[in-house]
């Protein structure tokens, strides 16, 4: 890491002082969209669990049950939609939880911290 000339940015904020310090108000936290999108996406193993739910719901709407096909890739569609929409959110839960997350996302530019 290198240095930040930035006074607002905090050059290392432990989970610890994170944890504690956000729900007082004494961090900004600025979330890349697009990086939380596809980090959060992947946490969630969003790929391995939504693709046999559209593969039922093809297999479903080829076997003549199309309705229930129809309605269980849809299903999936809004899934997927509801957790992308929502990264920014979940990548803060997940922060605040995990060591690790929250390492990783302020090391990666995803998650950046910043005091008020």
């Amino acid at each position: 890491m290198t240095p930040t000339t930035d006074p607002d940015l905090a050059p290392y904020v432990s989970h610890q002082e994170f944890r504690t310090g956000l729900p007082a108000g004494h961090f900004r936290v600025i979330i890349n969209r697009k990086l939380a999108r596809g980090y959060v996406s992947q946490r969630l193993w969003m790929l391995p669990v939504l693709l046999p739910v559209f593969g039922a719901g093809l297999a479903l709407a080829l076997s003549g049950y199309t309705w229930a096909g129809g309605l269980l890739v849809a299903l999936g569609v809004v899934v997927n939609r509801a957790v992308v929409w929502g990264a920014g959110k979940i990548l803060l839960h997940l922060a605040l939880k995990d060591p690790a997350t929250y390492d990783f996302a302020t090391q990666h530019a995803i998650l950046e911290v910043r005091r008020v």
